[in-house]
């Protein structure tokens, strides 16, 4: 098997924050909105360099919203960034009438999600963020793995034409994934190739997965692990070739099992090739307080899920 290496832990909301730097050295259009969130969100640096492309709207979620989509009018293109839970279910109907209705180029940049935030408890993590902005029209939703794809997401996104939600992380988690890699929008990347199991994960279910997959080779078990890092538009060509070879799939997740990659792959299996499916996710409920690792643990959204849902879905076949 191929070994993928952790060249240092890192926080994907600071692959954002360099991201959006490099992107403000390169692209005179990219601005800046932050919801008094700016250390959080790493928009520190972006600050520095171009002052007058920031606006800080202060604990306004909505109004940032609004602002953000009448930045778009101008040919600017802003980045707007505070927590997964404001960035979302706080101002729906703002990202629904102002944003996604009129397809406005948008990218919202959402740090903390899922229940990794840790501490600060279930009022602030949001598991089921990507369910809510899945659902609108229009709307591109990226849910990247490391410090590296963060980045080269945060990039490429200002040159897609529309409204994304781009969804990263508070802790530091291992960073895996190429440092010159190409990020393309819907298009998955296949980390393993494998004839017993596929497991599809997006976020930092993405190393728990590669984890996983070496615990399962060590048991005779050949796994596919696919890094679905675009939740919307998802990559069915990629589900699809795969479970034809292997027969079974577990999706992974950090995000209620309701809403979220599962069901988008549950769907396309439906339609196109019905397989049997195991959910590595929260089971509709809420989170609480606690260090990531012992919320990742309680949870069941690590490597060790993974190998047991892959086990049991592989005595459906």
């Amino acid at each position: 098997m191929k070994e993928y290496k952790n060249t240092g832990s890192k926080d994907t909301r600071s692959g954002f924050g360099d991201g959006l730097t490099e992107l403000g050295r390169t692209n005179p259009n990219v601005v800046a909105l932050c919801a008094d969130l700016i250390g959080s969100l790493k928009m520190q640096d972006f600050i520095d360099e171009n002052p007058e492309r920031f606006f800080q709207v202060g604990i306004a979620e909505a109004n940032m919203m609004g602002m953000a989509a009448g930045l778009t009018i101008g040919g600017k293109i802003p980045f707007a960034g505070t927590f997964a839970n404001f960035a979302t279910g706080r101002v729906y109907d703002q990202i629904r009438q102002s944003i996604a209705y009129s397809g406005k180029n948008v990218k919202i940049c959402a740090s903390h999600s899922g229940v990794t935030l840790g501490e600060d408890g279930a009022t602030h993590q949001i598991l089921e963020d990507i369910g809510l902005m899945k659902m609108l029209p229009g709307m591109t939703v990226i849910n990247t793995c490391d410090y590296n794809q963060t980045k080269a997401a945060t990039i490429a996104i200002a040159e897609h034409e529309g409204p994304v939600y781009l969804r990263f992380g508070r802790p530091k988690v291992a960073n895996f994934t190429p440092e010159d890699q190409k990020f393309e929008i819907g298009k998955a990347v296949k980390l393993y190739e494998g004839t017993d199991v596929t497991i599809v994960a997006t976020g930092h279910l993405v190393w728990e997965a590669v984890q996983a997959a070496v615990e399962l080779n060590e048991k005779g078990i050949s796994a596919e692990v696919i890094d679905m890092h675009t939740i919307k538009p998802l990559d069915e060509k990629a589900i699809l070739e795969s479970v034809k070879k292997t027969g079974c799939i577990v999706t992974a997740e950090e995000h209620n099992y309701l809403g979220g990659l599962g069901e988008s792959v549950a769907r396309t299996l439906s339609q196109h090739q019905p397989t049997p499916q195991e959910f590595v996710a929260t089971q509709d409920t809420f989170g609480e307080s606690g260090t990531p690792a012992q919320l990742m643990d309680k949870y069941g959204l690590n490597a060790k899920a993974i190998v047991s849902a892959c086990e049991k879905v592989m005595k459906r076949k």
